[in-house]
């Protein structure tokens, strides 16, 4: 359980006459790594861009470590943040960019030598302080970002799409290198992302936001398990997504009764992975497959809609037009207290 660090009360940003953020409540613990996790458009960046002080509330206040800082300048928010696109200097060596910021406010000599070595060493990047950003992979250059960040003693951090100019290997290593510098400083961490499977592998919580507004706050495990509306369940791999009325499954063409025994909900959703295919009451063709090594993917056309389904790959394969008959199973579905 984290104590209120960072508050963000019923904030409000707009961009113009177009309202971007909404009465947004969020708060957030020291030494929490917190992901802004939505599609484009969403608000998440907007958000961040306010924490920063990049952009002005139209209304709301934003508190940190009991400061109101909503009009607080950029510069004396003590908020650091790394850009998307790293905006290194390509003119200076790995050193000379990690002490820009601690050199415009004054400091220099072994103070300065101290705390630049010590931020290069923080990412593993001590052998390299001579070199410029040209001369650095994608990752090595995500690192130098982090450390100038870093050695100015941000009381928040903040990352906008930090992993998102890298390719799949780096980011699992930046992943892991993100974390381990979050852990080792304990300083208060946000970083957006459009990337689910990157917030569920490195946040402690995850806002999800969906048109200026929150859908669903959680752990990665809550997210992921118990989605609690019809946008996070398909955010987050539950592709067969159903509206519930009465007791009823609505489907294209007509409606479901279920069991006595089904939750009341809003509606109920269901991994591929969850749908039982090659047996059950519903019946089902083949419009689609795919191997993805362990598994085989099929899309199904049924009278309930498109089903997506996942089975094991040393299940036996089924050509394209085959029937397939399937259920879905009521153990398997995630309650949706919310479907619009």
């Amino acid at each position: 359980m984290y104590d209120a660090y960072l508050r963000l009360e019923k904030l409000t940003l707009a961009y113009g006459n177009t309202i971007a953020v909404k009465d947004l409540d969020l708060s957030v613990g020291k030494g929490e790594l917190v992901a802004l996790l939505g599609p484009s458009g969403c608000g998440k960046t907007t958000t961040m861009r306010s924490i920063a002080g990049l952009l002005t509330p139209a209304s709301g206040r934003i508190n940190l470590d009991g400061v109101d800082i909503t009009h607080v300048s950029a510069n004396k928010r003590a908020v650091g943040l790394v850009f998307q696109s790293y905006a290194l200097f390509p003119h200076l060596t790995v050193y000379e960019n990690v002490a820009f910021g601690l050199r415009l406010k004054g400091i220099g000599g072994k103070d300065l030598d101290a705390k630049v070595s010590a931020g290069i060493k923080s990412v593993g990047l001590a052998k390299f302080a001579d070199r410029k950003p040209a001369e650095l992979s994608g990752g090595q250059q995500q690192r130098v970002a982090l450390a100038r960040s870093m050695v100015m003693e941000p009381k928040v951090l903040l990352l906008d799409e930090p992993l998102s100019n890298l390719d799949a290997r780096l980011r699992l290593e930046m992943r892991a290198e993100l974390q381990r510098v979050q852990r080792e400083t304990g300083v208060t961490m946000i970083f957006v992302t459009h990337d689910q499977v990157e917030a569920l592998a490195l946040a402690d919580r995850i806002v999800v936001m969906l048109n200026g507004g929150v859908e669903q706050i959680g752990t990665p495990e809550e997210i992921y398990n118990k989605p609690v509306s019809a946008f996070v369940a398909d955010f987050v791999g539950f592709e067969n997504v159903f509206k519930l009325e009465n007791g009823r499954l609505v489907t294209p063409n007509d409606a479901i009764e279920l069991p006595a025994s089904a939750p009341q909900a809003a509606g109920l959703a269901w991994r591929p992975s969850a749908v039982a295919l090659g047996s059950g009451p519903f019946q089902g063709t083949v419009r689609g497959t795919s191997f993805a090594g362990g598994t085989r993917e099929y899309l199904l056309d049924t009278p309930l809609g498109p089903i997506k389904a996942e089975v094991d790959a040393s299940w036996p394969p089924h050509e394209m037009g085959a029937a397939l008959s399937f259920d879905l199973p009521l153990a398997a579905a995630a309650t949706l207290s919310r479907f619009g």
